[in-house]
């Protein structure tokens, strides 16, 4: 048992933290949304918008010259900010379905999350499976309904939608009046007052609010942009809101019964302000946490002795310095830098002396961090994905699943005077997550299979291998669609099967791959001892 003196400080500073996540469908507005987020918080000046024409900025969140490039999030980003009172943690996550795996380690850090809808597609496919990940992880979820100056759906169908796709009750915060080029602003219900749309310096500035009480709010006057039917239909919605009495429920929200929702723009900065504070004081602060041991104890506690757990990989942020960073979520306690936890793992103890937190690309070195910050590790060449490390008294989490593979290539080193670049490179990329490395053994490492669920991950892999280990690779499709785990005993029977491969992964595990279900069934027939089982999640 720990012997060390109770931090009387540790619960009131965790009770400031706010972790979270932001989910989306691409091009939904979400790295945007991001951006805006650290706008207003004051930790940027000038907020540069994915698509900005009139201000050529990069967000500061796609840090990755790929990301740049394409205008789209395709590695998560830790971003730290305060705003008022709040410590934030905000785990800006890949929008591309081919990193779903990425997002999913990211929400696994996270206490709740800001589902962000188009207002003119309403909910999208990515957005439905990353909210099954929430919900099966239990995060409370606080939606954002983006682009409200631009035409969309009926508000009231949104709400619809909500209700039918997700099975949440959706609790509009704010409503809005009209869309598009008529689009007046918003009716803040707790308050009861209008808040007027307006925009300002191509929504890279902060924009000023003007609220006026409903019992003032003269269209003419304050909204002429808005027809007077517009103007009378929004306040009639509002009158069916409050006969039906949605009024928000903190316990139905964080115990997954409501989502809280706001209408805005982020591109205009219209409704950003309302959205942070408003999702600042109903987040939940961390929370105790669920382990695997000791075996059969409660969840434990924010106050407990520090533990973290190791939920990404990330190499070359800095490429001057080519270096690696272990992003960890402190579970319990406190860390300072400099101290020493325990390797879960391996059982060996682990100096933290190089500790980071980030700032999307830029980091500053942290001395202290409490249960529910983001810590970088830096160059921990001994931590994976999964790791939990720990302080006094031993505790493991539960191991983070990896997604089942549905796309497979083989890769060629091009060059093969750049032979260890591409044996090294391959082995960051494998342990980062960012595709599976398999290798054949009639081929050895010279002629590796990489798996992922998506394509993109395939040109990510080989830009990377290109632009940060200086390894040029050819890719060519594999004809492989399935892959099940099998026990070494049974390579031998295998080989040879009909539409099948046996190949290892980086940790040890045997793998059998199949060109269609038929060969699998095939292989179950004429093998009916041998355990096919499935490797990792599926996406739904």
């Amino acid at each position: 048992m720990s012997d060390r003196a109770p931090d009387p400080r540790l619960g009131s500073e965790v009770a400031t933290r706010r972790t979270f996540a932001i989910i989306s469908h691409p091009d939904a507005g979400k790295t945007t949304l991001t951006e805006k987020f650290l706008l207003y918080a004051g930790a940027v000046h000038e907020a540069g918008a994915v698509k900005s024409r009139k201000v050529e900025r990069a967000a500061t969140s796609d840090w990755m010259k790929l990301e740049q490039e394409r205008g789209i999030s395709i590695s998560s980003t830790v971003l730290h900010f305060a705003y008022g009172p709040w410590r934030f943690n905000l785990l800006d996550t890949p929008g591309h379905a081919d990193f779903s795996e990425d997002t999913y380690r990211t929400l696994w850090a996270a206490d709740a999350a800001v589902m962000v809808i188009d207002f003119a597609k309403g909910l999208e496919p990515q957005t439905l499976k990353l909210f099954k990940v929430c919900r099966d992880r239990g995060i409370p979820i606080v939606t954002f309904v983006n682009k409200c100056d631009r035409p969309g759906l009926a508000p009231l169908a949104i709400l619809d939608e909500i209700t039918a796709e997700i099975g949440l009750e959706p609790v509009p915060m704010v409503w809005p009046i009209a869309d598009g080029p008529e689009f007046a602003g918003v009716v803040d219900r707790a308050a009861g007052e209008f808040v007027a749309f307006g925009s300002s310096a191509h929504g890279t500035k902060q924009a000023t609010e003007t609220r006026t009480p409903l019992a003032d709010a003269d269209r003419t006057s304050i909204a002429p942009q808005c027809p007077e039917l517009r103007w009378e239909t929004a306040f009639e919605e509002l009158e069916l809101l409050d006969l039906e009495e949605r009024t928000l429920d903190r316990d139905a929200f964080l115990n997954g019964k409501q989502t809280p929702v706001f209408f805005g723009s982020a591109l205009a900065n219209f409704g950003v302000r309302q959205l942070l504070e408003g999702f600042a004081a109903l987040a939940p602060s961390p929370g105790p946490q669920v382990t695997v041991e000791p075996a059969d104890a409660p969840p434990r506690e924010v106050t407990a002795p520090f533990s973290a757990l190791v939920f990404k990989i990330q190499a070359n942020m800095d490429p001057r310095h080519r270096d690696r960073v272990a992003f960890m979520r402190v579970q319990s306690g406190r860390f300072a830098r400099g101290m020493t936890a325990t390797h879960a793992r391996t059982g060996r103890p682990f100096a933290l002396k190089y500790a980071h937190q980030l700032f999307a690309q830029d980091r500053e070195t942290v001395d202290d961090a409490v249960a529910g910050d983001i810590v970088g590790v830096v160059n921990a060449t001994d931590l994976l994905v999964g790791d939990t490390l720990f302080a006094d008294d031993r505790v493991v989490y539960p191991p983070i699943p990896t997604f089942a593979p549905e796309r497979f290539v083989s890769a060629r080193n091009r060059d093969t005077s750049r032979y260890k670049q591409f044996r090294r490179g391959l082995a960051q990329l494998d342990e980062e997550g960012v595709v599976h490395v398999l290798q054949r053994p009639e081929y050895g490492e010279q002629e590796p299979l990489l798996a992922g669920v998506g394509q993109l991950q395939f040109e990510v892999a080989e830009h990377r291998m290109r632009e940060e280990f200086g390894a040029e690779m050819a890719l060519a499709p594999a004809p492989w669609q399935l892959a099940r785990l099998v026990v070494e005993g049974d390579t031998a029977a295998l080989r040879g099967q009909r539409g099948t491969l046996i190949v290892q992964d980086s940790k040890g595990r045997i793998l059998a791959l199949f060109n269609s279900e038929h060969a699998l069934t095939w292989a179950q027939q004429d093998h009916p001892d041998v355990v096919f089982a499935e490797l990792g999640m599926t996406r739904s």
